[in-house]
């Protein structure tokens, strides 16, 4: 859709080196969707995702995890390193 509108220079200037968008356009697009989807975002956190405050603050909370332990737990392998190269023996 073609219309005029009144955009502040500096602000649509520093969008579109924000994004890397290479014309006016583009980074309005941008703009309005990025918009969009923070609103999104916002009314699905306010809806809770069906979780209590605290469920919520747990999940995203380290140091509520495992007991109260803030030490990352070390990566598990579920298979043993593939051996690119070689031959298999059987």
């Amino acid at each position: 859709m073609k219309m005029t509108m009144h955009i502040d220079e500096d602000v649509l200037a520093r969008v579109m080196s924000i994004t890397g968008a290479s014309t006016k356009t583009e980074a309005v697009e941008i703009a309005l969707k990025e918009m969009a989807r923070r609103h999104k975002m916002k009314e699905l956190f306010t809806a809770g995702l069906g979780l209590t405050a605290e469920e919520l603050r747990s999940a995203f909370d380290p140091a509520l995890l495992d007991g109260g332990s803030q030490e990352l737990q070390p990566a598990v392998a579920a298979e043993s390193p593939a051996s690119y190269g070689k031959t298999d023996p059987a």
